[in-house]
């Protein structure tokens, strides 16, 4: 199925505001329209079983956010901001002919996930969210638990000059665990830009001192489904809390022992059934 996926879809690009945003498409244009966008380190291909599953009721897109595989890799730090980020997944759903869609994001992709639905609350119709907490969540455990300050060690070095220099292809794959195509990915790794992975960290990711977020609440406006692979090491569960506070219409939370970040990696058959059921609700 994994060759299979990659021969099926549709590879299509947006401009966003002069940046390249590649993505992939399967299913009929008539069906609602569902975005993917992963996080790091990855790229559309992550979703491929999703993709699969959900491509005979919904119109499925998969983009590479830039600085990886076949989209753009814009020079310089301040081109990773996440007011582009965000403008990148419209350009994608404007190029396509839509106003609104359903958005499914993990990591880094569920951070801009997060920013689209509070800035453009307009254009999402239902948010799913893979192992990628609430911002307030994330700025309230780093603020208040050691446990998290301390796991978030690699995002302070992915914030020195030069971290870069010590990534390859290999260590990213390395990353993902063995349930994943390495081939695939080393493929499109080796056609990403290292630098830019690490400049959604310095541009979007707390630095230290960590503080709570002081600025006013906007809430989402979508209904809301959070999966969070209880193992993962890096953004602690405990960034769940008070979650509701921040959305305004139903929050589904599903919690899944023995995964980790790289959830609908480690548990894809009970990650795509959730996704499934609550889309169908």
């Amino acid at each position: 199925m994994e060759q299979d996926i990659s021969k099926r879809v549709e590879h299509g690009y947006a401009n966003s505001g002069g940046v390249k945003i590649h993505f992939v498409t399967l299913g009929s244009k008539d069906n609602p329209v569902i975005v993917f966008i992963h996080g790091f380190p990855d790229f559309w291909y992550s979703w491929k079983d999703l993709i699969d599953s959900l491509s005979n009721q919904y119109f499925v897109v998969a983009i590479d956010q830039r600085g990886y595989n076949l989209s753009d890799k814009p020079k310089g730090e301040k081109n990773y901001n996440m007011n582009f980020l965000v403008g990148d997944v419209l350009s994608v759903i404007t190029h396509l002919g839509y106003k609104k869609s359903i958005i499914v994001g993990h990591d880094w992709g569920g951070a801009v996930a997060w920013a689209l639905a509070m800035m453009r609350p307009q254009v999402v119709d239902k948010l799913i969210i893979l192992n990628s907490p609430h911002p307030r969540g994330i700025r309230h455990e780093l603020a208040t638990n050691p446990k998290q300050q301390k796991n978030s060690a690699y995002a302070r070095s992915f914030q020195k000059k030069g971290a870069s220099t010590y990534l390859t292809a290999e260590k990213l794959v390395s990353m993902l665990g063995d349930n994943v195509n390495k081939t695939a990915y080393l493929e499109a790794f080796n056609r990403s830009d290292f630098e830019a992975m690490l400049n959604y960290y310095k541009q979007n990711y707390p630095r230290e001192p960590y503080a709570l977020d002081p600025s006013p609440v906007i809430k989402v406006k979508a209904p809301v489904l959070i999966i969070h692979g209880l193992d993962d090491k890096f953004l602690h569960a405990g960034a769940l809390s008070h979650t509701w506070e921040w959305v305004e219409k139903e929050l589904t939370l599903v919690t899944i022992p023995g995964a980790g970040h790289f959830v609908h990696h480690d548990k894809t058959e009970l990650v795509n059934r959730t996704i499934e059921m609550w889309l169908d609700k």
